[in-house]
């Protein structure tokens, strides 16, 4: 496709970007809308609205994911969506495909469409805020452009600086390693990742070692940048790597969530996406290999005494492990425990092979 065709044909590794989006609004809906009087979501690349073959387009799935809710009823906060378009044919399309859904929204749900950059809508936003001195309301920020252009660490930093957003954004890695080397590319380049260290990494043969210093760069700077925890996933088409997704939270939640959607649609924990293989994996998280989770949380917390079970569910929440919290007591702790791996102090608990709050253990082996 170009970049200036005004719809496109779905491609089948979008399709893990889209589902695993849906599967955390899911979940970011409610939990968010239980203790905030307004939430938002940002795309900030919308598209279109749809594609060439009427599938739906982010916008529509960030809001169908609202309309369609069973908790929908009792979710009662004001939700707000911006969508940010800068090719005009697009934009105007986007209208016509929001045009229709209006009459079925709710009437708390409000949208708005930006006829702008990423960089120059959100600089606006963030130098009003800066100006009133106020926080940005709970927000996850979709950044989804083609290949490196308009999309700024800097801008980045600014929207991770307020204390409850979140980012979604992808890593456009088949553009940028097929013009790594293109003088044009540096100064896109810069400002995507914030620093000009990626060009030592550019300059590495091996592929395997070049993909994943870069992804480590990525995933740093978006730390420096206020991210506490930050996941990712790959996006393939055949066996060649397209883009990453790279999310980031300043929530063990948040976190947690996230790896949540992503198992649900790669549940044997590998975190691609391979075109057609998306949504194949019939077997499920059943057959999930707890090994690897076993390991670090022994190598975690082997060499301490005693500790809570709360600072372990903790560590499955963040970002230290691919794992997450539906993974740990009855798939981890009970067996470890039926093996010995670990001691439970029973005067913490009530009832064997249960962890409730309060529980204290310690890791003795794998």
């Amino acid at each position: 496709m170009s970049e200036d065709d005004t719809l496109w044909r779905l491609q089948p590794h979008t399709i893990g970007k889209h589902r695993v989006l849906e599967s955390y609004l899911g979940a970011w809906l409610p939990i968010l809308s239980s203790w905030n009087k307004r939430i938002r979501f940002v795309d900030a690349f919308a598209g279109p609205g749809e594609y060439l073959d009427g599938e739906p387009g982010s916008p529509m799935i960030a809001l169908q994911t609202l309309v369609e809710h069973n908790a929908r009823p009792r979710m009662d906060c004001e939700f707000r969506y911006v969508f940010i378009e800068a090719n005009k044919s697009r934009f105007d399309h986007l209208n016509e495909v929001l045009a229709g859904i209006d009459d079925g929204l709710p009437s708390n749900c409000h949208y708005r469409t930006v006829f702008s950059t990423f960089d120059e809508s959100l600089t606006r936003v963030m130098d009003q805020l800066d100006r009133e001195n106020k926080s940005l309301e709970p927000t996850l920020v979709m950044i989804d452009p083609f290949g490196i252009k308009g999309v700024s660490m800097s801008v980045i930093q600014r929207i991770l600086q307020h204390p409850s957003t979140e980012v979604y954004i992808s890593f456009m890695y088949r553009d940028i390693n097929r013009f790594r080397e293109a003088d044009h590319f540096e100064k896109g380049m810069d400002a995507l990742i914030g620093t000009p260290v990626w060009r030592d990494i550019a300059e590495i043969e091996d592929a395997e070692d070049r993909k994943t210093q870069f992804f480590e760069l990525f995933r740093s700077q978006l730390k420096a940048a206020g991210a506490k925890y930050v996941v990712n996933f790959e996006l393939y088409e055949g066996d060649r790597l397209v883009y990453a997704i790279f999310f980031g939270t300043q929530h063990l939640e948040g976190c947690d969530q996230m790896k949540k959607a992503i198992w649900e649609h790669a549940p044997f924990g590998d975190y691609k996406f391979k075109g057609d293989m998306i949504g194949q994996n019939v077997l499920g998280e059943d057959f999930v290999d707890i090994s690897t989770l076993r390991k670090e949380l022994f190598e975690h917390f082997g060499q301490k005494s005693w500790i809570s079970i709360e600072e372990v569910v903790d560590f499955v929440r963040s970002d230290l492990t691919k794992y997450h919290t539906g993974h740990l007591k009855t798939r981890t702790l009970r067996p470890m425990e039926d093996d010995h791996a670990i001691e439970v102090d029973e005067s913490t608990r009530k009832q064997k092979r249960r962890y409730p709050d309060g529980t204290r253990l310690r890791f003795l082996s794998e």
